[in-house]
């Protein structure tokens, strides 16, 4: 399996960081492009603001919240973004950016969920 890892932007890169692709809706605050060190910016492949904002307010709907954004992540820009996610960590070592600080509790656990399970499908 193709490995997958998730930093936060804030955190400097790794050698063996691979590809890496900011997956947050907007640029993270106070970080230049240089410091960030992304290859890609996948914005769409974040949940709408929408969704996130809905999310925010009970921290308890994520059960709700994962089930919304997979739907979400099956339709127009955000369906596309995640096809261009899925190729590149199909490609070798990818590395998820994000400046959440609940990396545990966002939208980063299931976009490693939908790249696990395409691994593992490519590996039958």
């Amino acid at each position: 399996m193709d490995e997958i890892t998730v930093r936060r932007v804030y955190d400097a890169p790794e050698p063996d960081d691979g590809i890496r692709v900011l997956v947050d809706r907007l640029w993270p605050r106070g970080v230049s492009k240089e410091r960030a060190a992304v290859d890609e910016w996948l914005k769409e492949v974040a949940p709408s603001n929408e969704l996130r904002t809905w999310y925010h307010k009970d921290a308890s709907r994520y059960p709700e919240f994962d089930s919304r954004y997979r739907q979400e992540l099956d339709e127009g820009a955000a369906a596309e973004a995640l096809d261009r996610l899925l190729e590149l960590a199909g490609g070798g070592p990818v590395t998820l950016v994000t400046s959440v600080k609940n990396i545990e509790g966002s939208h980063v656990p299931t976009l490693v969920d939908l790249l696990e399970r395409d691994a593992r499908q490519r590996d039958r």
